[in-house]
């Protein structure tokens, strides 16, 4: 009876440290399948065993992939579609400063020259002596006459010929001729006004970057870069035609026969420089800051007069009757 005793003892704390070690080892287990799986809810089937079948992990679908994969930061990965688990998405905000701002390019015309003809013979000595604000140069067979407004320079020939310089825009130029031609009527010439024409016309402008010119000047056959005789380099286009002289801190110096043709240089000049840019210097971000610093504030928005559908009570509706019947 006795030995029937012990061995009963014996076998139950056998069984007893079975168990034991049967829930250790599934505790292990269910803490290895978390940490690989995250907190998930394991299928029916795998009976606490995941198995990979030798697939990658990025080439596994987006349910099937575990949680932590999406959180490591250590190796740079594809990008991942979000967790199911991990809520709404948050939209991406984009401020202004990451955009890059477009460039504004202000075009500065310097000069415009135009010619004229008289269709008379100038007595220049006769000009020289009653005319106003002129200057008789003999050398050079020709008198030069100034105007205050516009500001401009007339070379007369004794041809009938003459040159105007000094006008910021075409319909400028254009109103000096004639002032010119009337002052020489006044002088008792007989002026007849015709063959008007603008010659030249000299432009400015500034990159908003500055540019790496000797590069440019090997890339494209057009482009003439003489450093010991011109600083900057010499650019002919074609189409419209046009001569620019492009400087390394972004400066582009523009001839063309018209303030048209000098615009349609800029906007044909610019992807190409834009290739060659410097990148920007501390100062240049600094001046950046403070150009978005200066701006003005936007404008508020115009008040809308659109109409609107309203529904009404009936009672709200006889009030509304009576409102129209009375301003009527």
């Amino acid at each position: 009876m006795k030995i029937a005793l012990v061995k009963t003892a014996f076998t139950v704390i056998f069984i007893r440290e079975k168990v034991s070690t049967l829930f250790q080892q599934a505790v292990v287990d269910m803490a290895t399948l978390i940490q690989e799986n995250g907190i998930k809810e394991l299928s029916k089937g795998t009976h606490g065993v995941v198995t990979n079948h030798g697939i990658s992990t990025h080439s596994v679908a987006s349910h099937m992939v575990p949680d932590h994969e999406y959180c490591e930061t250590g190796e740079p990965q594809e990008p991942q579609p979000p967790c199911a688990n991990s809520g709404q998405d948050a939209p991406v905000e984009t401020t202004a400063e990451d955009e890059e701002e477009t460039p504004e390019i202000d075009i500065m015309i310097n000069n415009v020259v135009c010619s004229f003809s008289v269709k008379c013979h100038l007595n220049l000595r006769q000009i020289a002596l009653n005319g106003v604000n002129v200057e008789f140069r003999r050398e050079n067979g020709m008198v030069t006459m100034k105007l205050r407004r516009p500001y401009t320079t007339a070379s007369i020939w004794s041809s009938g010929r003459i040159t105007c310089t000094g006008a910021t825009s075409e319909d400028q130029a254009k109103i000096a001729a004639r002032r010119y031609a009337r002052a020489l009527q006044k002088l008792g010439f007989q002026v007849r006004f015709q063959n008007f024409r603008v010659v030249n016309v000299l432009g400015t402008c500034r990159m908003p970057f500055g540019i790496r010119i000797i590069a440019f000047s090997k890339r494209y056959k057009e482009a003439d870069y003489e450093p010991e005789l011109h600083p900057g380099v010499t650019y002919k286009l074609y189409n419209p035609k046009a001569t620019l002289k492009i400087f390394s801190t972004g400066g582009v110096t523009i001839t063309a026969r018209s303030v048209s043709d000098v615009q349609s240089a800029v906007e044909r000049i610019f992807p190409l420089v834009y290739e060659f840019r410097k990148p920007r210097t501390a100062a240049d971000e600094e001046l950046l800051r403070q150009k978005k610093a200066a701006r003005p504030p936007p404008a508020p928005a115009p008040l809308t007069t659109d109409l609107c559908l309203v529904t009404l009570s009936d009672d709200e509706t006889v009030e509304a009757d009576a409102d129209a019947d009375a301003w009527e």
